[in-house]
């Protein structure tokens, strides 16, 4: 995820977006018995900052809640000890009496105990970005629609190959993110939706065999992790003539340490896709050495999550779309607001990036 410059998206346009989704439905959703009184503090838990976009998403939310009229209560789980660390500073938020919860989990499947205080609280919980799963104690969900980046994902890499090269079979491998991320299968059945029909077909051959999410996720979404993976695949799989066609990247802190392993070795760079647009990785969009990103604008996101908020203030009732290919969590399907995500290559990035300074002058710079 990447931060842009701040625009105020009204539910309603938002709304609008989600509905765009394939499998998705207008619903009322369900907010808490209680209020959320004007100038109240809004608690918002984050996980660790093992990413550009985490880095950037406090500013987002203190600038959007002050906008809005509330005192914002941002904080970070730390880099070690970190779900213990998120879930006693959840239970800190509630303690201290702050009106609703933002979410960010670092591992959504172990707050069940911390949702569930919230709720006999009579606390709002907005899982932010990511799910919070195996519970009921979950009133909304505001995210891009994840299953579609991972289509954009598995469409662009295939995109990419067939650019460079006109016809396969191509080779190819595969990573994911995190599996305490409820995101990272979302993402990765996405793509594989895309990518599998073509590997049953013989159009694309994974020759390390690890086609499955337990075979090709990264522990903690760290880039050393995927390094290693990355060198391993080459010494162990790529090591002889066979030549590497592609690696589907969920995003671009991946991506980079994926081709630093490529490079390493000394061998050509194949077509990496990534996401969250990272400044780190629009030189390399556009000097051709990383295929494609995707664009989240994080400020938008967090503008989502706050002018839910702010609805819940002001006694209504918020519109959001029923998705259980993104939004159900083992539990229910949490009513959520879906944003859209968009795919970036070289060829589209200085238009798409135009709402950004920082992003578009990065483009901008490359494309000269």
């Amino acid at each position: 995820m990447k931060k842009k410059l701040i625009i105020g998206v009204s539910v309603a346009a938002i709304t609008a977006m989600a509905l765009t989704g394939c499998s998705s439905s207008r619903s009322g959703g369900s907010s808490s018995s209680d209020s959320i009184p004007k100038g109240s503090t809004i608690g918002v838990s984050l996980p660790a900052k093992t990413s550009q976009n985490w880095v950037l998403a406090k500013a987002a939310f203190e600038s959007a809640l002050k906008a809005d009229g509330f005192k914002a209560d941002v904080q970070y789980a730390a880099a070690t000890n970190t779900v213990p660390d998120q879930q006693s500073q959840i239970s800190a938020m509630i303690q201290k009496g702050d009106k609703a919860l933002i979410i960010a989990a670092q591992d959504g499947a172990q707050l069940g105990t911390q949702v569930k205080q919230a709720k006999a609280a009579g606390i709002p919980v907005i899982a932010w970005d990511r799910n919070i799963t195996g519970t009921k104690n979950v009133d909304y969900y505001v995210a891009f629609n994840n299953y579609k980046v991972g289509q954009l994902q598995g469409q662009a890499l295939l995109d990419g190959m067939k650019a460079r090269k006109s016809s396969g079979p191509y080779d190819i491998e595969l990573f994911a993110g995190a599996s305490t991320d409820a995101n990272a299968p979302v993402f990765f059945d996405g793509a594989m939706s895309v990518l599998e029909p073509k590997i049953k077909d013989g159009t694309l051959k994974v020759l390390s065999g690890q086609t499955t999410f337990a075979q090709v996720n990264t522990a903690g979404w760290l880039a050393q992790n995927a390094q290693t993976r990355m060198s391993n695949l080459l010494q162990k799989t790529y090591s002889g003539n066979e030549e590497l066609d592609g690696v589907l990247s969920p995003n671009d802190t991946l991506g980079r340490a994926i081709i630093q392993a490529i490079q390493q070795d000394h061998k050509t760079v194949p077509i990496v896709t990534g996401q969250d647009s990272e400044t780190a990785s629009i030189p390399l969009i556009m000097n051709g050495t990383q295929y494609s990103t995707i664009y989240k604008n994080t400020n938008e996101e967090a503008n989502a999550a706050v002018k839910l908020v702010k609805t819940l203030s002001d006694g209504k009732k918020p519109a959001t779309v029923i998705d259980k290919k993104n939004n159900y969590n083992g539990v229910k399907t949490v009513p959520a607001i879906e944003l859209t995500p968009v795919l970036i290559t070289k060829e589209n990035a200085v238009k798409e990036y135009a709402n950004n300074p920082t992003l578009e002058a990065l483009a901008k710079a490359g494309a000269k």
